[in-house]
């Protein structure tokens, strides 16, 4: 902030087993969306490491951390961020089409349409694959980005106040699609403020002056090899 250098995160360390709902809570401007950005890799963080499943993600070519983006995390965020002029089913293929070069597009985007269908149909939205996203509820957008997040079968979901937008009813839907996505065996890591929404998960931490203090909650789940491993600027 012009000649002022803001700390967010202050020697921060986080383990997250493959397979589990870790929620990360805190105060708003605690640092929480900036947290699940650097484990993202949309924000470099100026110390520290970052490991997913045992390599430095800062450590990769900026080639290999797109791609790490791109293949390995999924991004959920309060806002849905859908691109208006495209449908339901457009919004859900841009990972997949982004993934490819213009050539490798042309030979995979029949089986890339097969894919988002499904998991539009896995979130209950495949009567709204047509419509545009100013045509759906705040519920329906949410669902749509979850579905984007997951077309391309990501090890790692990333969910920053994914029910902050949304009233209460719908707020649990969308928990409860997270939930049942959980226990089918994704990892998940979810930012918010909201005690009762942090309840879904298997385990809880809080985030206070840019460091982490475990609060609550166990994994249902044995320590699996780790999706991410000290996260420490």
């Amino acid at each position: 902030m012009g000649h002022e250098n803001v700390r967010v995160l202050r020697g921060t360390s986080l383990q997250v087993a493959a397979g589990e709902f870790l929620v990360i809570m805190g105060s708003s401007g605690s640092g929480k969306s900036t947290l699940l950005h650097v484990l993202g890799a949309l924000d470099r963080p100026d110390r520290g490491v970052v490991e997913f499943r045992g390599r430095n993600v800062f450590g990769m070519t900026e080639g290999s951390r797109r791609d790490y983006r791109n293949s390995q995390v999924g991004f959920v965020f309060q806002f849905y961020h859908l691109l208006p002029e495209l449908t339901i089913l457009e919004n859900v293929m841009v990972p997949r089409f982004i993934r490819h070069s213009l050539r490798q597009w042309f030979g995979q985007r029949r089986q890339a349409r097969r894919d988002s269908q499904e998991i539009i149909e896995r979130v209950g939205l495949a009567p709204r694959a047509g419509h545009r996203p100013n045509q759906l509820s705040g519920g329906e957008r949410q669902r749509v980005a979850i579905a984007r997040a997951l077309v391309n079968r990501p090890l790692l979901l990333l969910a920053d106040e994914p029910t902050g937008n949304l009233d209460e009813a719908i707020g649990a839907e969308i928990l409860s699609l997270l939930t049942e996505l959980n226990e089918s065996g994704q990892t998940i890591v979810m930012v918010t403020h909201d005690a009762k929404v942090a309840s879904h998960a298997h385990r809880r931490v809080q985030l206070t002056e840019g460091v982490i203090r475990e609060t609550g909650g166990s994994s249902a789940r044995s320590a699996a090899p780790l999706a991410m491993r000290k996260v420490v600027p």
